[in-house]
């Protein structure tokens, strides 16, 4: 079944409730929160693809035999608005799991302020910061965080990478200004420099200001050869509008939160030609090939956007991980489960329905399984982290096409050598 959003602005998209179809009916029902940016162009997949999991999931037989009933709340890719939207599915949702959300700089004060504290699971399908690393390291998470998506510095890596291959002697790092973008601007910075390419500046963007011709004047004064961009689609759209229209060169090096239709068009292709974006990936496996595959059946396109392999694991892993925990579990036994959906030694399961179906089966029996999904064999480490291949991609008609496939033993080659 086909689940799309469409029309989730401001209010209406904040209080929406979107539950989950089963197959058959089923005599109770467990509130999952997920959290978005459902108001975005590119976050609207990423929320549809998680829904599409909870209707794989009660197709299956539900959690604990369980209607799963996903919540959905939209964060407008702002940290207030997110956090006020997460502690509405806690206190008054009562929710033991929330899935989301994309942004960093709405994942950290979501957990640091709203989960953790409530003792209620979270999983992120897209947000990077290695600070979420050391607050899970400190054990201010209390193991109750996770996420799908690499960390911020196999990006910073793959862009070093791309600008080293192109000859690039010289480069300026535009930001966003929140834990995202310090992050990653910091990560890349220091990986452009250890493969000896010289960084004029790092430029903080603020959100929503009418005009970027300052800090577009200040990444022009040095005349770098290229810039490298970690902003979102509406200040980047606004930025790079700037750029060029002062001159800047059209050589950019982007992270994949520009893997957006919104900012090709608004920036236009013609000022694109020598962009080249950088994104994690799946691995070249099976179990990937037919998530495209069952995406593009579900949804009549083939998996574009930035995160949507991610959501759909996610989503996956922490369903199964609240049904082998039972339907009265807390969001502390929901994060227990997760090593038993994600064993290396379990039974190999695929992400599809009859997969999800044998799942449960196995879980409820008390065994394990090794969860193959969107990106593989999915694993995490003791702070909730994965590893991950990537990818290089650039803009053209149909949308981002990947350009270069980089294996994650070439990844960390790579990393390696920059040390």
């Amino acid at each position: 079944m086909k689940r799309t959003i469409l029309g989730l602005v401001g209010a209406a998209a904040l209080a929406l409730g979107l539950q989950a179809a089963p197959a058959q009916a089923q005599d109770c029902t467990i509130d999952v929160g997920t959290l978005y940016p459902t108001s975005v162009d590119w976050g609207r997949p990423i929320a549809e693809t998680a829904l599409w999991v909870g209707d794989m999931i009660n197709e299956a037989g539900g959690v604990d035999g369980c209607t799963v009933n996903m919540i959905l709340r939209d964060d407008q890719n702002d940290s207030r608005v997110g956090v006020d939207a997460a502690r509405a599915l806690v206190d008054l949702d009562q929710v033991q799991l929330l899935i989301g959300t994309v942004s960093s700089g709405i994942s950290i004060p979501i957990l640091t302020s709203v989960t953790a504290p409530a003792g209620v699971m979270q999983m992120s399908c897209c947000s990077s910061s290695t600070r979420l690393t050391e607050i899970a390291a400190s054990g201010e998470a209390r193991g109750l965080w996770f996420r799908t998506f690499a960390t911020a510095d196999v990006q910073a890596a793959v862009a070093a990478m791309l600008a080293q291959e192109a000859g690039i002697e010289d480069i300026t790092v535009v930001f966003k200004n929140d834990d995202w973008g310090q992050d990653i601007g910091r990560i890349a910075a220091e990986a452009f420099e250890a493969v000896g390419i010289t960084v004029h500046a790092s430029i903080a963007i603020n959100d929503a200001q009418p005009s970027y011709r300052a800090e577009a004047t200040q990444a022009l004064r040095d005349q770098p050869e290229a810039l490298y961009l970690a902003l979102y689609p509406t200040e980047g759209i606004s930025f790079v509008r700037e750029w060029i229209g002062l001159g800047g060169t059209n050589v950019m090096i982007g992270a994949n939160s520009l893997k957006s239709d919104d900012f090709r068009s608004a920036v236009g292709l013609d000022n694109l030609g020598e962009f080249i974006g950088t994104d994690t990936s799946s691995p070249r496996v099976p179990s990937a090939d037919a998530f495209v595959e069952a995406y593009t059946a579900n949804f009549g396109g083939a998996p574009s956007g930035p995160g949507l392999a991610n959501s759909f694991d996610a989503a996956a892993i922490a369903l199964l991980a609240y049904h082998a925990a039972g339907q009265d579990a807390t969001g502390e036994q929901i994060a227990a489960k997760v090593a038993s959906v994600t064993d290396p030694d379990g039974e190999v399961i695929p992400a599809t329905v009859e997969g999800f179906a044998r799942a449960m089966e196995v879980l409820s029996e008390g065994g394990t399984v090794s969860y193959q999904g969107a990106t593989g064999a999915v694993t995490f480490d003791a702070n909730g982290n994965v590893s991950a291949p990537a990818v290089s991609w650039v803009f053209a008609e149909a949308g981002p096409t990947e350009q270069d496939y980089i294996t994650l033993e070439e990844v960390a080659s790579f990393m390696a050598s920059m040390n």
